[in-house]
């Protein structure tokens, strides 16, 4: 059979195996995307997925053209060498793309953030705008809208604030010291039944007299906001303070206020100020 038969043969196979591989991608491709669509409408990993689809559409007619040509007797070692060469030049360019494109997915894959998120990443915290293929944009409290690398921020210690399922109260409330010792457990009963109150602060919870001030007794109450939101935590910590204080200043429980003690040995002289 002549060269040019085989040729034919061996290009209509190769043609035939790539339709066939196209099909199977694009029904991975479509499966995936429903099922990303299903779990988060606006994934930005819906991106990228067919950036992926038609990197592997690329290697596989690739291999069929090396493939081919092979079979007609062309050195594959010397073309695959020239696109060594080419490709080191390439790679060496493209090195920080790359790198940023596997980070976004590194970052979407292990759902470390999403858009709408609060974090901390590398000393910087805001909310997530965007994810695209090279970085993160991230708003500040100070609305400055920051862009972070995706190498950069795949390889940082990064705290999703957002993702807390719970949010820590630690209050210490100072009392005079002339407060007698019926007002000191009522002052730690009132926060006992302020917080269980309270719909939003978890029943488990610590009060106690932690210790003894410079002008104060103080007792502390250690809890939890059922919300990871922010938000929500300063809304729920002020209700229970403005609880609390109304509460004391009914019982007559006097909050304490820095003060210091002025002695004078010669006349033994107190002054308080």
């Amino acid at each position: 059979m002549p060269n040019w038969e085989k040729g034919l043969i061996a290009l209509g196979i190769n043609l035939v195996l790539i339709l066939i591989l196209f099909t199977i991608i694009d029904i991975v491709d479509k499966k995936i995307i429903e099922k990303i669509r299903n779990q988060e409408a606006n994934s930005p990993l819906l991106r990228f997925i067919p950036i992926i689809m038609k990197l592997l559409k690329a290697i596989i007619i690739f291999i069929a053209i090396t493939g081919l040509l092979q079979s007609q007797g062309y050195s594959i070692s010397s073309i695959l060498a020239g696109f060594g060469i080419g490709g080191i030049a390439v790679g060496m360019a493209a090195k920080d793309a790359l790198a940023n494109i596997f980070g976004s997915l590194e970052i979407l894959s292990d759902h470390v953030y999403k858009i709408g998120d609060y974090v901390k990443v590398n000393g910087i915290e805001g909310y997530v705008e965007d994810i695209n293929i090279r970085s993160t944009k991230i708003r500040d409290l100070d609305n400055f809208l920051i862009n972070i690398p995706n190498n950069v921020a795949a390889n940082a210690i990064i705290t999703n604030v957002s993702q807390a399922k719970k949010r820590f109260i630690n209050i210490t409330f100072g009392v005079v010291y002339s407060t007698n010792n019926d007002n000191i457990k009522l002052a730690q009963d009132i926060l006992k039944e302020t917080a269980i109150n309270h719909k939003e602060i978890h029943n488990e919870f610590t009060v106690a007299v932690h210790d003894l001030g410079d002008s104060s007794i103080n007792i502390r109450f250690r809890g939890y906001v059922k919300s990871g939101s922010y938000d929500k935590f300063l809304k729920v910590r002020g209700e229970f303070l403005e609880e609390v204080i109304k509460k004391y200043r009914n019982a007559n429980i006097d909050f304490a206020f820095p003060s210091h003690s002025v002695y004078i040995e010669s006349d033994n002289t107190k002054i308080e100020n």
